[in-house]
Formats: C-alpha cells, sequence, structure tokens
C-alpha cells in the first residue's frame, strides 16, 4: 500500500474507532447493535460509492463515446464512413490506465473472482485503495467502451468499504465477512434500485457456503440503507424502463421452456469461451501494459460493425426491452457480445460481467421473441418480455445465482405475471448450464488454479500444493526377494515403519510394514525361508507427482495409512518417491504461515 493511501486508512480507522468505541462503552451496546449500525453506516456510504463511481463512468462515457461519435458523425444504427474510426475509443482507455498497470499492478490483476476468494479464503481482508483505483480503472474501461459491466467493481466497491469498518474495529473473521457483504448488497441494491436483489447477490455470489440467517438482518439493512441514498440522489428510477409485462397465452410457457434451454447451452458457451480467450491473452508474448491497449483495439475493431457492444449497453438492452431490433441482429449480438466482454476481461481491462451477461440474455430472449413472433402470430406474443426473461435467464446460468436473477426482475417489472415464467427459464438454463460447465464465470478463473470457494480455507491450501513438492525422492525401498531375516536386520537399524518393495528393474510391487512382520518375528524357522513380498500389500495405493495434497491425504484417509508411494504417472509403476502424512501436515502449516503473511502485507 502507498504511503497516502496507507497513512489515510490508519488516521480514518483511528479516529472512527475511538468515536465509536467511546459511545459504545457509555451505552452500552450490545454485538447485534453494534453491527446493525455498522450495517447502516456501510450502506450509507455503499450508496454514495456507487453514485460517485456512477458519475465517473457518465463522464467518460460523455468525454469519449458521447463526444467522439458526434465528433465522427457516426452513429450505432447508421452506416457512415466516420464509424471506421470508432476503434480508437477503446484503446483510449487502454492507454489512460497504463498508469495504473505501472503504480497499481496488483490492483489491476484483482478482478471479482480474487474478490471472492479474498472474502471467503483469506480473511476478507480488502484494501483502502481498492475504492479508488478499481473504481477508477473500471469507470475507464466502461467509458471509452470497454465491453464490461459496474456490478462487479461497485461490489468490490462496496465490499471494501465493508472490510475497512470490521478492519478499523477489529470485529472477528466471520463478522467481518458480513461486513463486506454488507458492502457488497448495498453497492449491488444502489446499481439496479433493486434492495431484494443486492441481498440476494451478497448470498449467493459472494458469501456462498459461508452465508448463515443470522447475517441476513445486517445484509438487508445495508442494502435497504444504500437504496435509499441512490434513491435520493437519483431518484426512484429503475435501472432499466421495463415496459408492462404481461403473459398473453399459457401457451407462452412452452417457449419460455424453450428459452430456458437455450439460454443454459449459450451460457455454458460464454463461460468456456470467457476462458479460452483469457488463456489466449495469458500466452500471448506482450508486454502487460500493451495487452489492455490491444485488447481494446480488437473491441474497437469489432465495435465498427456492431458498435451496440461498447460499455455496459444499458441504453441498447433498454431499446431491446421494449421490442426494438430485428432478430438477425439481436442473434449476431449474442456472438459479438460475448467475444468482445472475453476480449475486454482477458486483456487485463477491469470490469464486471453482471451487466455483460444481462445484454446477452436480453438479446438472446430478444431474437427468441421475434421468431416467435414471426412463426406464431396467433399467439400475439411480445418480443419485449422475452427479451426480459432472457436477460433474468442468461444471467441466472452464467452466475449460476438464480434467486438474484428472479428477484431482480421481479423488482424491476413490479409485476407477479414474470415469475413463473422467469422461474421456469432460470431453473432450466441453470441447471443446463451446470450440466456443461461446473463452474459459474465468477468462479471459472478460480476453479483453474484449484480453488474451490465452498471447500473452504483448509482444502483449498492443500489443493494448491502438489506431491511432487513435498514428497521424498530416492526413499528407502527394499527388493521383493529380500528374506524375513534380513529384513529383521534391516528394521533395526532404521526409524522408518513402511518401505516399498520393487522387483528387479525398479518397479513398485508391494509396501510392507513394521506391523505386517510382527505377526511372525518369533517364528525362527521362517526367517530364511520366507521373502517378504508374500507378507507385504500388493495391492498399493499410490499418487503421482502432479496430484495435490488433498487428493493424497484421501487416499491416505480411505485406508488409514501413512505414507503412500509416488509414481512417475497414471498407470506407471516407476518409483520416484514417497509422502508421508507427517509431511503434508508440514508442507500445509508452511503455506499457511506464508499466505497469513501475504494477507497482512496486502491489507
Amino acid at each position: 500500500m502507498s504511503p497516502s493511501f496507507s497513512s489515510l486508512s490508519k488516521t480514518l480507522s483511528g479516529w472512527l474507532r475511538q468515536a465509536i468505541t467511546a459511545w459504545q462503552r457509555r451505552f452500552r451496546i450490545s454485538e447485534n447493535t453494534f453491527m446493525l449500525v455498522m450495517a447502516v453506516i456501510i450502506g450509507l456510504l455503499s450508496g454514495l460509492c456507487n453514485y460517485a463511481f456512477r458519475m465517473t463512468i457518465e463522464f467518460f462515457e460523455w468525454a469519449v463515446l458521447e463526444r467522439g461519435f458526434l465528433l465522427l458523425g457516426a452513429s450505432h444504427d447508421e452506416w457512415s464512413w466516420g464509424r471506421l474510426l470508432v476503434f480508437v475509443f477503446p484503446v483510449i482507455g487502454g492507454l489512460l490506465l497504463i498508469p495504473f498497470g505501472i503504480f497499481f499492478a496488483k490492483d489491476m490483476r484483482y478482478g471479482f473472482a480474487r474478490f471472492l476468494e479474498h472474502v471467503n479464503l483469506r480473511g476478507a481482508k480488502i484494501p483502502l485503495r481498492t475504492i479508488f483505483t478499481r473504481g477508477a480503472a473500471s469507470a475507464i474501461t466502461i467509458g471509452t467502451g470497454g465491453s464490461a459491466g459496474q456490478e462487479g467493481p461497485i461490489a468490490q466497491i462496496g465490499g471494501a468499504v465493508g472490510s475497512q469498518f470490521g478492519q478499523a474495529f477489529r470485529v472477528s473473521g466471520d463478522h467481518l465477512k458480513v461486513l463486506v457483504a454488507c458492502g457488497v448488497s448495498g453497492g449491488v441494491a444502489a446499481t439496479f434500485n433493486a434492495p431484494i436483489a443486492g441481498v440476494f447477490f451478497a448470498a449467493e455470489i459472494v458469501l456462498l457456503s459461508s452465508f448463515q440467517l443470522s447475517s441476513f438482518t445486517y445484509i438487508v439493512v445495508a442494502s435497504g440503507m444504500s437504496t435509499v441514498v441512490s434513491r435520493a440522489l437519483l431518484g426512484n428510477i429503475p435501472a432499466f424502463a421495463v415496459p408492462l409485462y404481461s403473459l398473453g397465452s399459457h401457451w407462452e410457457l412452452l417457449f419460455y421452456v424453450a428459452l430456458g434451454m437455450i439460454v443454459g447451452v449459450l451460457a455454458a458457451g460464454f463461460i468456456e469461451l470467457h476462458g479460452r480467450v483469457k488463456d489466449a491473452f495469458d500466452r500471448l508474448r506482450m508486454h502487460r501494459l500493451a495487452k489492455p491497449v490491444f485488447g481494446g483495439l480488437l473491441v474497437g475493431l469489432l465495435g465498427i460493425g456492431f458498435p451496440q457492444v461498447f460499455g455496459n449497453g444499458y441504453h441498447f438492452m433498454e431499446r431491446v426491452l421494449h421490442g426494438d431490433g430485428v432478430w438477425y441482429l439481436l442473434a449476431a449480438l449474442v456472438l459479438m457480445k460475448a467475444l468482445a466482454t472475453s476480449i475486454t476481461l482477458g486483456s487485463g481491462l477491469p470490469g464486471g460481467l453482471f451487466a455483460p451477461a444481462l445484454y446477452i440474455g436480453a438479446v438472446t430472449g430478444g431474437a427468441f421473441g421475434k421468431l416467435v413472433q414471426m412463426f406464431f402470430p396467433a399467439l400475439n406474443v411480445s418480443p419485449g418480455a422475452f427479451a426480459l426473461v432472457g436477460m433474468g435467464a442468461f444471467l441466472s446460468a452464467a452466475t449460476h445465482a438464480p434467486m438474484t436473477a428472479i428477484f431482480l426482475l421481479f423488482e424491476m417489472t413490479a409485476s407477479y405475471e414474470v415469475i413463473i415464467p422467469i422461474m421456469l427459464s432460470c431453473v432450466i438454463g441453470t441447471s443446463i448450464a451446470r450440466r456443461f460447465k461446473k463452474d459459474s464465470l465468477d468462479t471459472l478463473e478460480l476453479s483453474r488454479a484449484g480453488i474451490d470457494l465452498e471447500a473452504g480455507k483448509e482444502r483449498n491450501i492443500m489443493k494448491s500444493l502438489k506431491v511432487g513438492d513435498v514428497m521424498v525422492r530416492d526413499p528407502e525401498v527394499l527388493p521383493e526377494s529380500m528374506t524375513l531375516g534380513q529384513f529383521a536386520e534391516f528394521i533395526s537399524g532404521t526409524r522408518h515403519t513402511n518401505f516399498p518393495l520393487v522387483d528387479a528393474e525398479g518397479r513398485l510391487t508391494g509396501i510392507i510394514s513394521v506391523q505386517d512382520f510382527l505377526g511372525v518375528v518369533f517364528e525362527k524357522d521362517l526367517m530364511d525361508l520366507v521373502v517378504i513380498k508374500e507378507l507385504a500389500t500388493l495391492d498399493v495405493i499410490t499418487v503421482t507427482e502432479e496430484e495435490n495434497l488433498d487428493d493424497a491425504m484421501r487416499k491416505i484417509g480411505h485406508r488409514n495409512i501413512e505414507q503412500l508411494p509416488v509414481v512417475a504417472g497414471e498407470g506407471s509403476r516407476r518409483l520416484v518417491g514417497i509422502i508421508s502424512r507427517r509431511d503434508m501436515v508440514s508442507a500445509y502449516n508452511r503455506a499457511l504461515m506464508t499466505r497469513s503473511l501475504e494477507d497482512k502485507s496486502e491489507g
């Protein structure tokens, strides 16, 4: 942390801690009341942060996109030669982010996936500077045409507010998580003017398995207070001006089921595409500061033909919800928006995935609704209604968060009629997406790094360690033809209790322990007649160097043994090492200590 941010954080933390601690002692405030007060304050500040973040995005949109289109005489709807130059807008964003990449490189890599890791596995200590660096950088990305959303960044900003308050008052780890969730729910609720959706976003996407009913009250309070601030500053206006929803015929429900199936497949494809594009940028031999500029260039080139992919897409989504657009343009934008978003975020331009998921769902539903209207005119369906349901269904399928999507649409429409269609589409779409892709957009990056947020800190540390980094190489091995007498002499001079057996070619054939030998130790007549292979365990459980310690520990626990032979590869019997329970515990303790020190330095 830079000296300026560090000193500011310490000064604010010290002042707030002294003021509220004195107040708490004077009035004998209970822990529950204290958490409620914190939730109120965090909710208010999250609402203010959302307002500042939104104004920053609008400034860059006005300065770059609006002024740029005006100067070039270009339009989203009509072709003109000025459209050939719109590719420069996202490039400007990449160039503006170079100073951030130089001075705040760690924050530029701190995406929403890493935020989830910090909240669930690393003590929920979010640096204060995240509010400013991540906020400003994301506003530049979105405001200059990068295909990204503002919901992920505002969730991080709100989470940082909650984390700073928790750290200032030295609350426990579980309570710190709750305060972070309060900030997240406040930020998302203020963004969409949807307090219930903000609550479920924090519960489903951020807290995951660590969500507890006791924390629900605080999250609700923070979400409500943030929404109050947003409505006071921006008016009681929903994120999208949604037309009145109505279900024309019960036969329409069959088409909503079909839409859910289509959305599920497309969401799984988007998750796969996003991962592949990110991998391609990771492999790209280019300076890290040049990658966002190059990514901006590629998005800009897509924008020449499809300028609708620029920015968070809120304005175009609103038009689709009102039935605008021809079906083939909307269908093409499904792919174009998915590609533009993957390039934007994969190249290192910061932003969120929430709005792109809504966008892709809206154009998918809009295109599907247009086709239903074309082929089944008697049903008198509204393409905008399908766009609305598609928006929620795709969000649910891509993030694996159906409750967030259902309540978001309910709050935007204020219509009970939308509940059944959105529930059908969300559940079906999410089930299909999970069938093809276990990970959501938010957890894909972590899963590839061997991190399972629902597994807990201990298992994730074990998963991050490889057997090959911990095992003992060149272990003591015994020839399978060794007699019991020779074995008796051998064990008297060693401290080990388990020994792999190998044949004449060095291949693993079994494992013997001192315990196996005790049954015949008093049979003197057998000492020179029986070989140790006859007493050994021949069905040996093995591991490879590439397996992680979590898998190895599971194998050890399955047979309640102390050591595992390590072989060269799956199906191989060539012994390369041995790993013990003690080795794994020691490696875990070292990794836990290292990670704790890293978390303190980052905080």
